[in-house]
C-alpha cells in the first residue's frame, strides 16, 4: 500500500513537469556546427566582419573573423 501511494505521488509530481523539446542541446549543436578549428561558425552567408573559408556542407560557408586568419606568406 506503501508503495502504491509512493508511485501515485510521484506520477502526480511528473504530470507539473512540463515538457523537455526534442533535439540536440545548443551546445552541442554548436560544437558540431563550428569548423576550421572550432574557430568558425557553418552559415548560409557570413557577416560583414567574416571572411569565407571552406566549405562546411554543400550549401554552408565557413565564416572566420579576420583576425583569426592566418597570414599568407610569400606568394
Amino acid at each position: 500500500m506503501r508503495s502504491l501511494l509512493l508511485v501515485l505521488v510521484i506520477l502526480l509530481l511528473l504530470s507539473y513537469v512540463p515538457p523537455v523539446r526534442s533535439g540536440v542541446n545548443q551546445y552541442i549543436r554548436g560544437l558540431f556546427s563550428s569548423c576550421w578549428r572550432l574557430k568558425g561558425v557553418c552559415r548560409m552567408s557570413c557577416h560583414k566582419k567574416e571572411e569565407y573559408h571552406i566549405l562546411c556542407d554543400a550549401k554552408y560557408l565557413c565564416c572566420i573573423t579576420k583576425k583569426v586568419l592566418p597570414s599568407l606568406i610569400g606568394k
